[in-house]
Order: structure tokens, then C-alpha cells, then sequence
């Protein structure tokens, strides 16, 4: 697997706002952006009904903290197994790849399975995710950016943390 860019970490939120000032307050962590995902493709990836948003962080070494939130009522502590916020609390490692579909398939020959199916799901114009639980339960993401420069010029720039 050839990584295009540090892992992340996406944390399941239930006050976005509040937890975006948290992470920027108490953790130094750095506004990226944030982007609405409409209820279609939010239910393709396997991540909630109703949409959600993303607020990206960033650290000064270049680490990336992903918070997101569904579009509809904050996630009660009941849990629903269907869509990846729909559990309270949840996370997930994140691992940008160049070519993400030989990569989810070796994942599911070695014995994960798929939340997303067995193709990448493509959330916007070149960007694609798979979401699966590794072995024993852990909930991982797979990404592949078509521009990898237009998502970290950080990077690209030779600003490598």
C-alpha cells in the first residue's frame, strides 16, 4: 500500500461547533475546512441517513483530525450499527492511498469486511472512499484523491511534517 499522505483520525461529534473550538483552543489544532456531504452520498459511505458536515484540523506537524457531525438530531447514546455515526463516540483511522481499489480488495481477501460494498464510493468529483472493519470490529477508511496536491499542498510543498 503506498500512502499519499499521513493518516487521520475521524471522530464522530455531537456539537461541532463546540468540539471544533475545543481541539482549536485546547489542542492548538488548525481550521483546514469543512464541507457538507447531502443525505445521497452520506448513506453510500456508509456514514449516517442524513447528511453530514466535516470540519478538518491540522496540526503544526501535519496530523489531520477529521470531526463530523450528521445534518439531522445529535446520535442518541443507543446505537445504530447501520451507518458509522450513528455510534456515539465512534472513530476511525483514515489512510490515503494512490490507488484505493487493489487495496480495499486486499483488505477484504485478508479478512476485513466492507460497510461501503465491494467499490470505492466516489463522495465528490475524484474523491473515493471505502469504509470496513478490520478483523476485530475497527472501523477504518480507505481514501483516494485524484489531486492529492489540491487536498495537502502542505505536502506538496515541501513543507513534509
Amino acid at each position: 500500500m503506498q500512502m499519499t499522505a499521513p493518516m487521520e483520525v475521524g471522530l464522530a461529534v455531537r456539537d461541532l461547533a463546540r468540539m471544533r473550538t475545543f481541539y482549536e483552543t485546547a489542542l492548538g489544532f488548525a481550521f483546514v475546512a469543512e464541507f457538507r456531504v447531502p443525505a445521497e452520498k452520506a448513506r453510500e459511505a456508509a456514514l449516517c441517513a442524513e447528511g453530514y458536515t466535516v470540519v478538518r484540523l491540522q496540526t503544526p506537524n501535519g496530523e489531520r483530525l477529521k470531526l463530523l457531525a450528521t445534518s439531522g438530531p445529535p446520535v442518541a447514546d443507543a446505537t445504530d450499527e447501520a451507518f458509522i455515526l450513528g455510534r456515539p463516540r465512534a472513530s476511525y483511522l483514515t489512510f490515503i492511498v494512490d490507488d484505493i481499489a487493489p487495496v480495499l480488495q486486499r483488505a477484504l481477501g485478508a479478512g476485513a469486511r466492507s460497510l461501503t460494498g465491494p467499490h470505492p464510493v466516489e463522495v465528490r468529483p475524484g474523491i473515493y472512499l471505502a469504509f470496513l472493519h478490520d478483523p476485530e470490529g475497527h472501523v477504518l477508511e480507505l481514501v483516494s484523491y485524484d489531486d492529492i496536491a489540491a487536498y495537502r499542498p502542505d505536502l506538496q510543498q515541501g513543507m513534509t511534517p
